[in-house]
């Protein structure tokens, strides 16, 4: 196998930037999917083309949890293409993700499973005004599931002082259990350290910063 497959990481979005109205378009209240992502590999079959007919029956289910927050383009389903040919196409070397429909199919059945949106309101932790600690949402999160998520926030702006929360990551093993989102003595971060989400550039939350989980675009 010509890919490393320590784990694969669900990673569910919520997409809240003070951007261009064109760089988020109605981002919907709640955590939504970025995509499922095999480590340590992309675009492993770039024949293996994209095709929206495999997925009709998941449709519904696609647009309310995979919507494409950040581009108001028409045809929404240039976010879908992209995950398979540069994920999918990887994942697919695990029997349980070797098709377009068993790919995005497993990928909200582990948002089901996840289900962050109701983690986070149990522990009293919901879009606000005020500031949340990061130590006070990671340990929620990690008392709820048992493992270590990666949390990214967009930095403070300038004169600012609060870090904005942007992104989660669970990672799986190649079972599809979740397991701690670390990464072994001596390398680095298993996944990206830094992810561009539209013009804003996402990166593992200050421990130290207040955090804001925004309640609406500005």
């Amino acid at each position: 196998n010509l890919y490393s497959w320590i784990h694969t990481t669900n990673i569910l979005c919520f997409c809240f930037l003070q951007m261009n109205a064109n760089d988020c378009h109605d981002p919907p209240k709640y955590w939504t999917i970025h995509g499922l992502w095999p480590d340590r590999a992309e675009d492993c079959n770039r024949t293996w083309h994209f095709n929206v007919t495999e997925i009709k029956d998941l449709m519904s289910d696609m647009r309310h949890y995979w919507p494409d927050v950040l581009h108001s383009s028409l045809n929404r389903t240039q976010f879908w293409k992209h995950e398979w040919d540069k994920h999918g196409t990887c994942a697919a070397t695990l029997e349980v993700l070797n098709s377009q429909k068993k790919y995005f199919g497993k990928a909200l059945e582990l948002y089901q499973h996840v289900d962050l949106n109701g983690c986070l309101l149990k522990a009293g932790i919901k879009p606000s005004s005020s500031y949340y600690k990061m130590t006070a949402i990671k340990e929620a999160l990690t008392s709820f599931y048992g493992v270590t998520p990666k949390i990214q926030c967009l930095a403070p702006e300038e004169g600012e002082e609060a870090q904005t929360i942007g992104q989660i990551e669970f990672c799986f093993t190649k079972e599809l259990q979740l397991i701690n989102c670390t990464a072994p003595k001596g390398e680095s971060n298993p996944m990206q350290a830094h992810l561009k989400l539209g013009n804003e550039e996402l990166s593992v939350c200050n421990d130290t910063l207040p955090t804001y989980y925004p309640s609406e675009v500005q």
